[in-house]
């Protein structure tokens, strides 16, 4: 069998193996106690039984190849065991030990080994806690654990076996169909993962618990995979680090951190990133029955005005709708409840018909009849020795009866976190109603699935080859275009550059008149990435001595501040007018990430601002034009107080320029800067420009 077979045997168990001490024998015998139902077996050398589990002496002496094994022994024995167990055929092994990558060249070259023993078995880990598999019952897992089996729902999948161990035990009712601890991803990461466990269809949705991801090719086609099955993919990445390694020369680099390529990444594929462990939480169970909203539409009941007042304030901030009851449904709501209720969306249907169930289910059906694509009911249990639980028991069977009828997505939200009990969101959550937990992150949960849902056609329409990024391989540091050579480079792209000529300090009168003032003067070096900076840079020249002038004035500032730089060249360029608004356009690349192409405010206001988009490569004019339009500064390109508005169409070609120059050139671009492209009401401009490439 391949490795992706054995991933998928390792995925359904029929037989499990342990391979350890008296920790497996108790973790073998919660399995028995989970419901698993397969044969169990515990492999042990010295001993004939642990904990009353018999033991098997050696891994050959299994009566078959197992298809799951867990290998909780010190890392010398973990390798022998994996040796092993792929002699024998197993499907897969989870290695527990640590000692590999993690520590060093010693244990990089011991993982390496350890790969090379598994052959074509699947392997997860070294250095992880291991699977939980809730749908078969099989606890690959070295401690206790929090969950119980379900008929379907999420797959979590995280870098930290602490992070995987408290969710199993949160109090929050999350329907876990899978969790993993991928550890090194020694041979299974992440995207290897999610391709498989895209192919279970009671898994509804993908929680990642990320630092990093190593494969983000895969990882791309795992989520364009995802896209066209509707399953969510729900992250919640940390640990900003800078992944590139080389010193950066651009703007470019220091606007587009590694952490805005992962946004950029996730943008592009529909991830859906949230900030901590409860929205990951809340979001995930939002997308668990597998029933998604068909749009931002919200009908919303509750039996308080303070409640219907945070729904309407939390339904604005999370981009959903609360459109108006026609007046059908307000006058046959003003027959059944009292002149104080709030006859509106929210409805505050009051307590003057809770417990009464004909009333109840009365207006839960004209509320419902609402062509909101949702609907959702506030509802805070009380303490259970009040007695008033089953009124609420009521109100939930009858808020869910509801929904079949009309065919409704919907969810129900307790304003408080704590006052949503087990058993009523294990009621809702067999009914595939979400139960969530505080009305506020509730909100921003439902939010995050409705735009998820209008945004999965969108970007379906571009196709995979559109969505997974370029990930050209490393290359070693080259050379610097100077200003001159970067200009004309994508001016063949058709970047937009000002009329100029390139000359010398002997020559610059005379080409000066050929051009015709006002003009600019720049010093040309490759060892100049920052002209400004080094005094090699004259502007607004009106005339023939203003000229002379800047030539001795830059000779001799250069000779001060940049003594190794001979100043052969310059640049005589045509003034631009002034223009509309400043941008800076850029590309960053990443080893083993891809090519980012970088839009922000520029000029002087690059580092200030950091006001930036980042947009992974190949991109579209449509995803252009997006970014430019969510930048903090676009409404000095649409028109403001009266300014006219930015050419955008040019605008979105120039850039589209810078973009397919990256393309065409992705396999030695290390950096690429435009800065400032000038934008005006009638075309964008590029008057300085910066490329380094590499060795390939």
């Amino acid at each position: 069998m391949n490795p992706r077979d054995n991933l998928k045997r390792l995925l359904a168990p029929r037989h499990l193996a342990f391979i350890g001490g008296r920790s497996m024998a108790r973790a073998l015998k919660r399995c028995a106690e989970g419901g698993f139902a397969g044969e169990l077996w515990l492999v042990n050398p010295q001993h004939a039984e642990l904990e009353g589990v018999p033991c098997i002496a050696r891994v050959a002496d299994l009566p078959c190849a197992p298809d799951a094994v867990f290998i909780a022994t010190h890392r010398e024995q973990t390798l022998a065991s994996v040796a092993e167990l792929a002699a024998l055929g197993a499907g897969g092994a989870i290695c527990y030990a640590s000692g590999f990558a993690e520590t060093g060249a010693e244990g990089a070259a011991l993982q390496a080994e350890l790969l090379a023993a598994a052959g074509d078995m699947a392997l997860l880990g070294p250095n992880c806690y291991g699977l939980l598999d809730y749908l078969h019952g099989a606890a690959l897992w070295p401690v206790a654990h929090g969950g119980r089996r379900v008929e379907k729902g999420v797959a979590v999948l995280t870098q930290s076996g602490n992070f995987a161990y408290n969710l199993s035990m949160s109090d929050r009712s999350l329907p876990v169909a899978y969790m993993a601890s991928v550890g090194n991803q020694a041979q299974l990461g992440v995207a290897e993962l999610m391709d498989v466990l895209l192919d279970e269809p009671r898994v509804t949705a993908i929680g990642l618990h990320l630092e990093g991801l190593r494969n983000v090719p895969g990882f791309a086609r795992a989520a364009h995979k995802a896209l066209e099955k509707g399953v969510p993919i729900i992250a919640l990445k940390t640990g900003v680090s800078q992944i590139g390694a080389q010193l950066a020369l651009s703007h470019t680099s220091s606007l587009a951190g590694s952490d805005a390529l992962y946004d950029a990444l996730f943008e592009r594929l529909g991830v859906i990133r949230v900030s901590g462990p409860v929205s990951f939480m809340e979001t995930l169970k939002a997308a668990a029955c597998g029933t998604l909203p068909a749009g931002p539409g919200l009908i919303a009941l509750a039996c308080s005005g303070g409640d219907a007042g945070l729904i309407a304030d939390y339904a604005e901030a999370n981009g959903l709708r609360l459109p108006a009851l026609d007046d059908r449904q307000r006058h046959a709501l003003a027959q059944i409840l009292p002149g104080y209720a709030n006859v509106a969306n929210p409805l505050d249907f009051t307590t003057a018909i809770w417990g009464d169930a004909e009333s109840l289910r009365h207006m839960l059906d004209i509320a419902l009849r609402s062509a909101a694509d949702a609907a959702l009911l506030v509802l805070d249990y009380p303490g259970e020795d009040t007695g008033e639980r089953p009124q609420c028991d009521l109100l939930l069977e009858l808020f869910c009866e509801a929904l079949e009828r009309h065919g409704k997505a919907g969810f129900i939200a307790s304003a408080f976190p704590e006052l949503l009990p087990a058993a009523a969101r294990d009621r809702l959550h067999a009914r595939g109603v979400a139960a969530l937990q505080g009305v506020e992150d509730g909100l921003a949960a439902w939010g995050r699935i409705a735009a998820y849902r209008q945004r999965r056609d969108r970007l379906l329409e571009r196709g995979e080859s559109a969505l997974v990024p370029l990930c050209p391989a490393p290359v070693s540091d080259g050379r610097t275009l100077d200003e001159w050579q970067s200009k004309q480079a994508l001016r063949a792209f058709g970047l937009p550059v000002p009329q100029g000529i390139l000359s010398t300090p002997e020559r610059a009168p005379g080409d000066a008149e050929t051009l015709g003032y006002p003009l600019a003067l720049k010093a040309v070096s490759a060892q100049l990435p920052h002209k400004t900076e080094a005094g090699g840079v004259a502007l607004d020249l009106r005339d023939a001595e203003a000229l002379r002038r800047a030539l001795d004035g830059m000779r001799q500032r250069l000779a001060a501040s940049a003594p190794g730089v001979a100043f052969e060249r310059v640049l005589l360029e045509r003034m631009a007018r002034p223009p509309l608004a400043e941008l800076i356009v850029g590309i960053k690349r990443e080893n083993g990430f891809g090519l980012a192409l970088v839009i922000g405010a520029g000029g002087i206001l690059v580092e200030l601002l950091k006001d930036s988009r980042s947009l992974l490569l190949p991109t579209n004019d449509a995803a252009i034009r997006d970014a430019l339009l969510s930048l903090r500064s676009a409404p000095l390109l649409t028109g403001f107080r009266g300014r006219p508005a930015a050419d955008l169409e040019a605008l979105v070609a120039a850039i589209r320029a810078v973009a397919d120059y990256a393309c065409e050139n992705a396999g030695q671009l290390l950096e690429l800067d435009v800065n400032p492209l000038l934008v005006s009401a009638d075309g964008a401009v590029a008057v300085d420009a910066l490329i380094r490439l590499g060795n390939d």
